[in-house]
This record gives C-alpha cells, structure tokens and sequence, in this order.
C-alpha cells in the first residue's frame, strides 16, 4: 500500500486487504437478491483489478478466495490485511441512540435515548468510537454508550 496516495495507486495488484464493512448486493451481483451479505466486514481478499465507476471512483475488484467472491471495493472500504483490526459493533449508517446524556462543556447537546447515525468507524481506539451524527450535531462517542436504536431489527456482528 501506497499510504501518502488516496487514488487508483494505493492498492497494487495481488496485494491482501481486509474490507472494513459488510458488503451488501447492490444489484450488480448476478445470482443473489439485492441487500444480500456478500462479503463480511474483516474478510480478506486479494486485490486483482482496479478499475473506475462514473470516471471519478476508483474500484478495486478483490478476490475473497474463502467466500468464492469478486467484489468491488472503493479504496475507503479497504485496509492493507496486516493491519490493525478491532471490529467493532456498528458501522457506517446504523442507527444508534445514547445511553446517556453527552455533553460538551456542563452542556447536554444530546440526550439519553436520542437517536444519531454512525459517520465513521474509529477503530484504533480502545474501546472503539464512532462519529455519531445527532440533530444538529456530530459528535465522538464510544461504542460503549450505544445502543442499536431498532434491537428488534439489528443483527449483531459475528464474531
């Protein structure tokens, strides 16, 4: 990996890359319903073509060899396999609420049981913390003090 370089050089060919993120049928997948797992978050696969989709998003088609799967990627889906992994609970787009009060300052800016969305996954911290986005603000927050804002309807990452 190229780690300066965000564009069609930071993944060579044959290279291994761990996907940070369920990879859901988006109807380019032949064969399987839309919104269906192809690949799960923290697979490893081996980069085997890059290409580009409406001339301005680089996509690397990777091979997960244990899936039997071709997928595309866009390079912000994709770490180099021998880096750090600390998976974490929720990602991009779930629907979070707040166990507590969290405040800025002595002032609450979002209330215990106020429903955000995760924008990023920050997995280099310990425990994990995820930019949550609430009405009218985003904030850090630790995986810690979430909760799925739909449990009935949330399925719990596999281990």
């Amino acid at each position: 990996m190229i780690e300066e370089r965000f564009d069609e050089e930071r993944f060579d060919f044959g290279e291994a890359v761990r996907v940070t993120r369920n990879v859901r049928n988006d109807g380019t997948y032949p064969g399987m319903a839309i919104g269906e797992l192809l690949v799960r978050r923290g697979s490893v696969g081996h980069v085997i073509e890059m290409g580009t989709f409406l001339q301005d998003q680089v996509i690397y088609t990777v091979h997960f060899l244990d899936q039997g799967r071709m997928v595309g990627c866009r390079a912000e889906e994709l770490v180099p396999a021998d880096a750090p992994w600390n998976p974490s609970r929720f990602e991009f787009r779930d629907k979070v609420v707040s166990t507590i009060d969290l405040g800025i300052q002595g002032e609450i800016v979002a209330e215990q049981g106020q429903e955000g969305e995760i924008l990023k996954v920050l997995r280099d911290f310990k425990p994990i913390q995820y930019y949550v986005r609430f009405p009218g603000r985003t904030l850090q927050v630790p995986e810690t003090v979430l909760q799925p804002a739909h449990p009935e309807a949330f399925v719990e990452p596999e281990d």
